[in-house]
C-alpha cells in the first residue's frame, strides 16, 4: 500500500512513517518543516527508515498538493497529521489555525476526492471539539478529579461544543471528513485524540505536557502546575496510537465513515499529581513544582471511552502510564545534547 503521512515530520507522523515503512508499505512524508524540532525528526526517520519518501510543502496551499498528487498518483491512504496543535497560539493567531486546520484538511480531501485511487483518509482530530464539558458532573477525589456519572469516559455521542479558535478549526474539519465519507463515498475516518505522549515529542507548557515535564526536569528547568493538579487526562503512548491508525486502515470495511475517540481509557488516566510521583521515581529526582491559577478553560477531567474502537476495531491501549513514562525518560537522557538547543530555539 501507498501511504501519504501529512504532517510526517512531527512527533506523531515520524512515528507513524516509520511503522507503516516497516511493515512494507512505501511511504510518502509531507511536511513544510515549520514545528521545532521537525528537520531533527526527519533526519531521525530518513536513517530509522530509509525507504521513506520527503516531499516539501504545505497543505494551506493547494498547488503543493496538486503536485504532490502528480508525482504520486497510486496514493491509498492518507493519513492527516499536518495542522496547528496549540490552543494557545489559536488565539494569538486564529486566521493561521484556521487555515492550517480547516482549510488545509479541505485541501487534502479535494485531493483525496479528485484522486482516481480513492484513498482511506485518515484524520487526527482531538478532544476539544467536545469543548469544555460544562454540563458533565466532576467530583474531586482524593488527588483527582472524576466524572460523576461518565465511568467509562467520554462517548462519541457526546454533543459537539467547539471552544477557542483550535477546537474550531479542528471541530470544522472533523466534520468536513465525516461528511465527505457521507456526501462522496470517500473511505474516511476520524480518530477524536485525546493526550498522546513518547519520545522524539520536544513538548511546550502549552501543549504536549508530559514530554515538557520530562525534558525540563532532566534539564534541570522550572515546571510550573496550573491550578491543584489533581486535573485528569487519559494518556496514550505514541506506539499505541499508531496501531489504532494501523486498525482503522486495515479494517476500512468497518471503519470507513466512522469517527472514534482514542485515549488511554478510564485504565491509562492520572492526575497531574499522580504523573509527577511516576516521573519522580522514573527520573530518579525530587521534583518541586511551582504553583500558578487554573488557566481558562482548563478542563478538571477528560477521559475517553474508547468502547467503541475496542468493539469495532479489536484496538486497545497496551503501555501503561508507568512505563510509557519510563521510555520517555531513558529517550530524554540520551538526547539532552541535541533537545536543549532544539527547545532555546523554539523559545526565541
Amino acid at each position: 500500500m501507498k501511504v501519504l503521512v501529512t504532517g510526517g515530520a512531527g512527533f506523531i507522523g515520524v512515528h507513524t512513517a516509520r511503522r507503516f515503512a516497516q511493515r512494507g508499505d512505501d511511504v510518502v512524508v509531507f511536511d513544510n518543516l515549520s514545528r521545532v524540532g521537525a528537520r531533527e525528526n526527519l533526519a531521525w526517520l530518513q536513517e530509522a527508515a530509509p525507504s521513506v519518501c520527503f516531499m516539501p510543502g504545505d497543505v494551506t496551499r493547494a498547488e503543493d498538493l496538486a503536485e504532490l498528487a502528480r508525482l504520486h498518483p497510486e496514493i491509498e491512504a492518507i493519513i492527516h497529521l499536518a495542522g496547528q496543535v496549540a490552543v494557545t497560539t489559536s488565539v494569538a493567531d486564529p486566521v493561521a489555525d484556521f487555515r492550517a486546520n480547516a482549510e488545509g484538511t479541505l485541501n487534502v480531501l479535494e485531493m483525496a476526492r479528485t484522486a482516481l485511487s480513492s484513498p482511506i483518509v485518515l484524520y487526527a482530530s482531538t478532544n476539544k471539539v467536545y469543548g469544555g464539558l460544562e454540563g458533565v458532573a466532576v467530583e474531586k477525589r482524593g488527588r483527582r478529579y472524576e466524572f460523576r456519572d461518565f465511568t467509562r469516559g467520554i462517548g462519541e455521542s457526546t454533543p459537539l461544543d467547539f471552544h477557542s479558535p483550535y477546537g474550531c478549526s479542528k471541530g470544522a474539519a472533523d466534520q468536513y471528513v465525516r461528511d465527505y465519507h457521507r456526501i462522496y463515498g470517500l473511505p474516511t475516518v476520524v480518530l477524536r485524540q485525546s493526550c498522546i505522549y513518547g519520545t522524539r515529542q520536544f513538548g511546550i507548557e502549552d501543549q504536549g505536557w508530559v514530554a515538557w515535564f520530562t525534558i525540563a526536569t532532566q534539564l534541570k528547568r522550572p515546571v510550573t502546575i496550573f491550578g491543584d493538579g489533581c486535573q485528569v487526562r487519559d494518556v496514550l503512548f505514541i506506539d499505541d496510537l499508531v496501531r489504532a491508525y494501523e486498525a482503522a486502515i486495515d479494517r476500512i470495511d468497518v471503519s470507513a465513515g466512522r469517527i472514534y475517540n482514542v485515549g488511554g481509557g478510564p485504565d491509562y488516566a492520572i492526575s497531574l499529581l499522580e504523573f509527577l510521583d511516576l516521573l519522580s521515581e522514573a527520573a530518579e529526582l525530587v521534583i518541586q513544582p511551582l504553583s500558578a491559577d487554573w488557566r481558562p478553560g482548563d478542563q478538571r477531567v477528560y477521559v475517553s471511552d474508547i468502547a467503541r474502537i475496542r468493539t469495532e476495531l479489536g484496538w486497545e491501549p497496551r503501555i501503561g502510564p508507568a512505563e510509557g513514562i519510563e521510555r520517555l525518560v531513558e529517550w530524554v537522557r540520551e538526547n539532552r545534547e541535541m533537545i536543549a538547543p532544539i527547545l532555546a530555539a523554539g523559545a526565541r
